[in-house]
C-alpha cells in the first residue's frame, strides 16, 4: 500500500494492521513527526518516503526521501501498489485522492475533505471509507427498503458545558474530548459538530440520495443505525477502535477477531441526545447542505480558515460556526467542475480570513 499520513492516529493503526496481516508498505508519507516516521521506516521498509518540508529530509533515515505535495502525487503515480490509504488531514488530501483514482488505484479514505469538498467529482466506486460511522452503515446494509440512515456523535468537548460558558472556551478546552484523544483539528471539529456534518455529507455521496441524520450517543458504542420502511431499526455496536474499519477498507474481508466484543452488561446503559443548535450552531445549515451537497467546498474551506483564526487567537470558539455560516450564505453557488472546487476553496478562505 501507499500510506498518506503515516504518523497520525489512522496511519499508526493502519500500520498495526499491515504488520499483523503481513501487508507490504511501498510508500510512507508523513508530516513533522520524523522520530516516529523513522521508527516506521525501520519496521516496514518502504521503497520511498515523502515528508512535508525539505529541511526534514535530512533527518529521515532512508535513501529515497522526497518532500512536498508534488512528491506525494509522483509517488502515487510511480508506485506499483494498487491501494492508497489517504489519512491526510484537510483539503491537502483532495489532490492525492484524485490522482490515485486517475491512476486506477483503490482508495481507503480517511480524508473527509476529499468527499466533502469534491464528492461530485470523485469516482465513489474506487472509494472505501475508513470511518466507524460509514463502515457501520455499510455493515448494516441489507436488501430491504431503507427509510433513513443515522450516525452517532460523541458530542465533543463541550457537550456538558453550560451554554453561557461556550463563548469563553479556549483552544486547550477544545482538546479535552470526553471519549478519546485525536488530532487538534478533528477534535475542534468534534466540538463544533462540523465533523459530524461532514460525515453526513460523506454518507450522502457514498450511499446516494436519501434521508440522513445524526444523534449524540455519549459512550460511542453505537456508530450507525439504519431505519427500514417496515419500522424496524438495526444498529452497529462495537468498541471504538479504527482498526476494524481500517481492516475492512484495506482487505475487503476480515474473518478473525479485531476488537474485543462490547460487554453490554458492563456498559450498563446508553444515553442519546438531540444535537441542539444552541450548543452546535452549525447544525442549522445541515439540512440545506445535504440538499445542496456540492456546496460542501464552501463549508470545508470556511471551516479550515475559521479554525486558523481561532488558533491564532483572532476569534473565539463560537465564531467558528458563525463565520462558516456567513461564508455559506455569501457563496450560494456550486462548482461545475473540479477546477472550480480549487478556485472556490481559495476564494472562501480569503473571505473568512478577512473576517478575522
Amino acid at each position: 500500500m501507499i500510506l498518506l499520513g503515516s504518523t497520525g492516529s489512522i496511519g499508526v493503526n493502519t500500520l498495526i494492521i499491515a504488520q499483523r496481516f503481513g501487508l507490504h508498505v511501498d510508500v510512507l508519507v508523513a508530516g513533522k513527526n520524523i522520530a516516529l516516521l523513522n521508527e516506521q521506516i525501520k519496521i516496514h521498509k518502504p521503497r520511498f518516503v515523502v515528508v512535508s518540508h525539505k529541511e526534514d529530509c535530512y533527518h529521515v533515515k532512508h535513501e529515497n526521501v522526497l518532500y512536498g505535495e508534488e512528491a506525494i502525487l509522483e509517488a502515487i503515480e510511480n508506485s506499483s501498489s494498487s491501494l492508497v490509504v489517504n489519512a491526510l488531514v484537510g483539503f491537502l488530501g483532495l489532490r492525492p485522492t484524485l490522482k490515485a483514482i486517475e491512476c486506477g488505484k483503490r482508495v481507503a479514505l480517511a480524508n473527509k475533505e476529499s468527499l466533502v469538498a469534491a464528492g461530485a467529482f470523485v469516482d465513489i466506486t474506487k472509494i472505501q471509507p475508513i470511518d466507524s460511522e460509514h463502515f457501520g452503515l455499510w455493515y448494516l446494509l441489507q436488501n430491504r427498503t431503507i427509510a433513513s440512515m443515522t450516525i452517532t456523535a460523541s458530542g465533543g468537548a463541550f457537550r456538558d458545558w453550560d451554554l453561557h460558558d461556550l463563548p469563553n472556551a479556549t483552544l486547550e478546552d477544545t482538546q479535552k474530548h470526553p471519549n478519546w484523544s485525536m488530532g487538534q483539528k478533528i477534535t475542534i471539529d468534534s466540538a463544533t459538530m462540523v465533523n459530524k456534518m461532514f460525515e453526513l455529507l460523506e454518507a450522502r455521496w457514498l450511499f446516494g440520495e436519501g434521508k440522513y441524520d445524526a444523534i449524540i450517543e455519549t459512550k460511542s458504542l453505537i456508530h450507525a443505525l439504519i431505519n427500514f420502511k417496515d419500522g424496524s431499526t438495526t444498529a452497529h455496536i462495537a468498541n471504538a477502535s479504527m482498526q476494524l474499519p481500517i481492516s475492512y477498507a484495506i482487505m475487503n474481508r476480515v474473518d478473525e477477531q479485531i476488537l474485543e466484543p462490547v460487554d453490554l452488561v458492563k456498559a450498563g446503559s446508553l444515553e442519546f441526545r438531540e444535537i441542539d443548535v444552541k450548543r452546535y450552531p452549525i447544525w442549522q445549515i445541515k439540512d440545506e447542505l445535504l440538499k445542496n451537497p456540492k456546496r460542501g467546498v464552501v463549508v470545508n474551506a470556511a471551516n479550515e480558515a475559521a479554525i486558523k483564526n481561532f488558533i491564532a487567537g483572532k476569534k473565539g470558539f463560537m465564531d467558528i460556526s458563525k463565520d462558516i455560516i456567513k461564508a455559506y450564505e455569501k457563496f450560494d453557488y456550486e462548482p461545475q467542475c473540479v477546477e472550480d472546487v480549487f478556485a472556490m476553496d481559495k476564494e472562501v478562505r480569503r473571505f473568512v480570513e478577512m473576517l478575522g
